[in-house]
């Protein structure tokens, strides 16, 4: 086996640069490739075109359930793989079948416990859990991530955070190599703007100058905490609004900043192409997240130069300074009172990243190479 030019496959259900995994397993293919390396991208559906380099092998999704599309591409995936005779596989999700595993979320009963404080107790919090409890594709994931965890080589994490939720779930992976690399935004893309483009750039959203900008980024608007994010708001002064990228469905919020009093300093702006101007023309950055592994956004918002504060449940808030988290992202009294005074604090600059911390594509080449070489010394 050649280390420099090995047969790899890349395991994930989407093809597709939307998405904080997504955008990752498409980077990380491209990555291989231009290593030298011939990498078949195994997925269900193929959004945009490949990295140079990379063959996509589509398995399909099939059935008219979750848990059926989940088991589908499970074993076509796994099938896909067993075919194809790989030096080395990567395992991005649900797979079954692997050489190198990365846990991009964390373990479901972990999720299940920390998430459903984003939920009013009493009825709301009960009915959300017996949907999870009743869900097949929640006990097909459950099963995946135990079979993953008696199974798994090397296993990869996206923050010491999801880490330590994963030896917690799953105390037998203390036996297994796992280790921790975060994911580091494109800096070519994510860089800091200077003053004179940043105005430019508010201006052109029709931003005043005396306006400060909170901004957020959410798919799933209750377990990134944008109502409590409201509710700060009413508690602060008028000159501060809010801006939230991504997600649909916004009625309840939109509902609830007209109880506050709030609606007119309130913009979703749904899916954004933009996010290096939208962090960019953003004064601070708050994710109110009640479960995170490790978000991009608040690393994003870091390497644009963005005064950025987090809850503790995120991973990527390993990065930040003590005074910039939070513990409780539903204490809107408290975070009212954090972003006021971090919109007073001068804005950061270029964040300079960790040079004892592994980040980005380069250690994952490097564990690929190390993988192969293992491979290679046990074939001899």
């Amino acid at each position: 086996m050649s280390v420099a030019n090995a047969r790899l496959a890349v395991v994930m259900p989407r093809m597709s640069a939307y998405g904080g995994v997504e955008g990752f397993g498409l980077r990380l293919a491209g990555a291989l490739a231009g290593a030298g390396h011939a990498v078949d991208f195994i997925c269900a559906r193929q959004e945009v075109e490949a990295p140079q380099g990379v063959r996509v092998i589509r398995v399909g999704r099939f059935g008219p359930f979750k848990a059926l599309k989940t088991l589908w591409f499970t074993l076509a995936a796994g099938a896909a793989v067993r075919r194809g005779r790989y030096d080395l596989v990567f395992g991005l999700g649900k797979t079954l079948s692997q050489d190198i595993l990365r846990i991009g979320g964390g373990p479901l009963p972990v999720f299940w416990r920390l998430s459903k404080l984003a939920w009013r107790p009493g009825w709301p919090r009960t009915m959300k859990m017996l949907r999870r409890r009743l869900s097949p594709a929640n006990w097909l994931s459950m099963a995946i991530e135990a079979r993953q965890a008696r199974s798994a080589r090397v296993v990869v994490c996206v923050s010491t955070l999801v880490r330590d939720w994963l030896l917690e779930a799953h105390p037998e992976l203390a036996r297994s190599d796992v280790r921790v690399i975060y994911n580091r935004p494109d800096l070519s893309r994510f860089h800091v703007l200077d003053e004179e483009g940043r105005a430019r750039l508010r201006a052109r959203e029709g931003l005043e100058p005396e306006q400060m900008v909170i901004a957020t980024a959410a798919t799933n608007f209750a377990l990134k905490g944008i109502a409590p994010l409201l509710r700060a708001l009413a508690l602060l002064p008028e000159r501060f609004v809010l801006r939230v990228a991504g997600g649909r469905g916004a009625g309840h919020y939109l509902h609830l900043a007209r109880e506050l009093g709030v609606e007119d300093r309130v913009r979703f702006l749904g899916r954004v192409e933009d996010m290096p101007g939208f962090y960019s023309a953003a004064d601070v950055f708050c994710l109110a997240t009640y479960y995170d592994a490790c978000s991009n956004a608040v690393l994003e918002a870091l390497a644009c130069g963005c005064r950025t504060v987090s809850s503790r449940f995120n991973g990527s808030a390993a990065f930040l300074p003590p005074d910039k988290v939070f513990d409780d992202p539903g204490d809107h009294v408290t975070l009212a009172r954090l972003l006021e005074r971090v919109a007073g604090e001068p804005r950061p600059g270029a964040f300079v990243w960790p040079d004892d911390v592994a980040c980005g594509l380069e250690p994952y080449l490097a564990l690929v190479d190390e993988c192969l070489r293992g491979k290679s010394q046990q074939g001899a």
